[in-house]
């Protein structure tokens, strides 16, 4: 039959009943003993092939170990003979040569047939010389290009007053917490042990050594040609520097990285930075029983996903963020049991994420907010230093609607920091407020263009529905800027942007979410913008798909396939905006329905999350457990109660 979204397909209630109950029982056997979920975070070869590297750059080589991630590495190989940054896409080429020199230092012969394809692509698509930045200092802490093949960043930059035009505290928590141990291994220049002498001359079309050309464009500004201007003044310069300012340097580094080590968890609780402080102990003599060292390697070894046949390493974890996406899931789906947002496994989860709540540290985002009290959440299981905006909503939504009064003072103390942490042109970014010196993104070092931590559609969204929730009057100036930042931030076709996950389908969920949440009328043409919008790209299938290409050139809201997470947000969106009635929306719900697995699950092999655009992607596997969910459960609620009204925030 002929695709027409004009007609609804059949929902018998009892279908649709079951189909949330296989899911929300599917959801609830991923529940750790303590109440808290916390799924698998899946990034690209690029983390796996430095965790590979790391151990050959220390000299602590686990070969059992390493020969699992060698099955991992070479299953995500591509068609195209390299590796891409997400499921099925183009090749890139610095996860490739990263992948490539991986496989070489466990052992593939390098005229193994996937690895002269590797090579070959790696060639054809420019060769090392051409890879990012971060890249070419993995190279150069291998010997394998000169120091000149990275751009300058003196350690003395750690001596930079508040004033100057670079500081650390301009830049995003993520981009701080991996310079500073690497500000060390820039200005010591450490080479790896690699004992086995593993080398990847055979991926440059020109010698290294006969390289001047490291640090080119196309620059995507005149800053960028300016900043190209300082690094050569400072490459000339920095041989003079005074080693007195440098050791006062090096040291202030040593003890940022380790006020800020956060245990097993590790600095920043990422992957980079987190090998990073690795090494920086490393090169400045630790041995590896130091307790600063030993906690700094456990937290990279916490990272490590170790299958039966393969592993990989994750680039972090994401226990609260799962665990208040599950939580809110579970609180909706509450037909399924009885028990709604106050059952035992919602009331567990928000008895584990209250004890998280960040209240005794004062974190870097109090360079630009001096006297806020914390009162956030973190993304990982600690990361007191760098509580997370969007984190923190989430939670409180959930905690909110949890409705235990134990709960009222931490909701206070979030709504008060959230509040606190809003920038001056009314949205919110995930980390820091007022982090928008963009200029900074034209660095030679910042060739991922993701130094900075903006205000988002999506970040703001979720704060302005949390906020609304809990009861913030829709005339309150908080509410008021946000809401006209979210307008303005609104793209022509009708869509919003997505910065944290993929992309205009996740920012224009919401998006809607938020501004229903605030009081706005389903009839505002922004709000029946969006609705059109979502409702052009539906898919024949009634699904709904978004390919990370998107934010390069792609279509907006387009992909090849449906995916479950993608479509629920659709579906999620649109319910809030008043469409629980419209064929479009059942359309969805019989995909959802359609493509569930008998044990309650879905399949999603796309990647639906970002974590720098263009540069680095993410697959949450616990996405495709609780979007859907949500979004049959939402259908399910509206369809049988009295009102068409989305009520909660989220």
């Amino acid at each position: 039959m002929p695709y027409d979204p004009s007609i609804a397909p059949s929902l018998p209630d009892d279908a649709l009943v079951a189909a949330a109950t296989r899911a929300g029982e599917a959801l609830n056997r991923h529940r750790r003993p303590d109440g808290h979920w916390v799924f698998e975070l899946e990034a690209d070869a690029t983390i796996p092939a430095e965790y590979v590297l790391l151990e050959h750059y220390l000299d602590r080589i686990d070969p059992p170990l390493q020969a699992r991630i060698g099955v991992y590495l070479r299953s995500i190989q591509g068609a195209h003979g390299g590796w891409p940054l997400f499921h099925d896409g183009a090749l890139n080429i610095s996860a490739s040569v990263k992948a490539y020199f991986a496989l070489k230092t466990i052992g593939d012969d390098p005229d193994a047939p996937h690895m002269a394809r590797a090579r070959e692509a790696i060639l054809a698509a420019g060769g090392a010389e051409r890879t990012n930045v971060f890249t070419r200092i993995q190279l150069a802490l291998f010997g394998q290009v000169p120091w000149r093949a990275v751009p300058v960043m003196p350690v003395e930059i750690m001596h930079l007053p508040l004033w100057f035009p670079f500081h650390l505290s301009k830049i995003s928590y993520w981009s701080r917490t991996v310079i500073v141990p690497l500000l060390v291994l820039m200005a010591l220049k450490p080479v790896a042990r690699n004992p086995r002498g593993v080398s990847v001359q055979e991926l440059f079309r020109t010698p290294p050594e006969q390289i001047r050309d490291w640090i080119r464009g196309p620059y995507r500004s005149a800053w960028g040609r300016f900043f190209k201007g300082i690094d050569v003044v400072l490459r000339r310069v920095e041989p003079a520097f005074p080693k007195a300012v440098r050791r006062r340097a090096i040291e202030a580094a040593r003890a940022f990285v380790t006020e800020r080590l956060n245990g097993e968890d590790g600095l920043g609780a990422i992957y980079p930075a987190m090998a990073n402080a690795v090494m920086m102990f490393d090169v400045l003599g630790y041995p590896p029983d130091h307790p600063d060292a030993a906690i700094a390697w456990a937290s990279v070894r916490r990272l490590l996903v170790i299958e039966e046949d393969r592993a990989y390493c994750q680039p972090c974890l994401s226990p609260v963020w799962d665990t208040g996406l599950a939580g809110l899931t579970m609180a909706e789906a509450g037909f399924i049991d009885g028990g709604g947002a106050t059952s035992p496994c919602v009331a567990d989860a928000c008895t584990w994420l209250a004890e998280r709540q960040i209240n005794d540290v004062v974190g870097d985002w109090s360079v630009r907010r001096p006297g806020l009290a914390p009162g956030g959440w973190a993304f990982q299981y600690n990361n007191a230093h760098y509580p997370d905006v969007d984190d923190t909503a989430v939670v409180g939504m959930l905690l909110h609607r949890n409705g235990d009064p134990a709960h009222a003072q931490s909701i206070a103390r979030a709504r008060d920091w959230i509040v606190g942490m809003q920038s001056s042109d009314g949205g919110w970014g995930a980390f820091e407020p007022e982090n928008t010196h963009l200029y900074l993104n034209h660095i030679p070092f910042a060739d991922h263009g993701a130094l900075l931590d903006p205000p988002t559609a999506d970040v703001t969204a979720r704060c302005v529905s949390f906020l609304a929730q809990i009861g913030m009057a829709k005339h309150d100036p908080v509410l008021v800027r946000a809401v006209e930042y979210l307008r303005r931030e609104q793209e022509a076709d009708g869509s919003w942007f997505g910065r944290w996950g993929t992309n205009y389908i996740y920012g224009t969920w919401s998006a809607l979410c938020a501004l229903n949440a605030a009081g706005l009328s389903h009839e505002e043409p922004c709000i029946r913008r969006a609705v059109d919008w979502l409702v052009s790209v539906q898919r024949d299938d009634g699904g709904w798909g978004e390919d990370e290409e998107s934010y390069a050139a792609a279509s907006h809201g387009r992909y090849k396939e449906s995916a479950p997470s993608q479509t629920a947000w659709a579906l999620l969106g649109l319910m809030a905006a008043g469409e629980a009635d419209s064929p479009v929306v059942a359309r969805g719900i019989a995909y959802l329905m359609a493509t569930q697995r008998e044990d309650g699950e879905w399949n999603e092999l796309p990647y639906t999350a970002v974590g720098f655009p263009r540069v680095f992607y993410l697959r949450y596997h616990g996405y495709r457990l609780f979007f859907p969910l949500m979004a049959l459960a939402r259908y399910r609620n509206l369809r049988s109660g009295n009102t068409r009204q989305v009520v909660f925030g989220f």
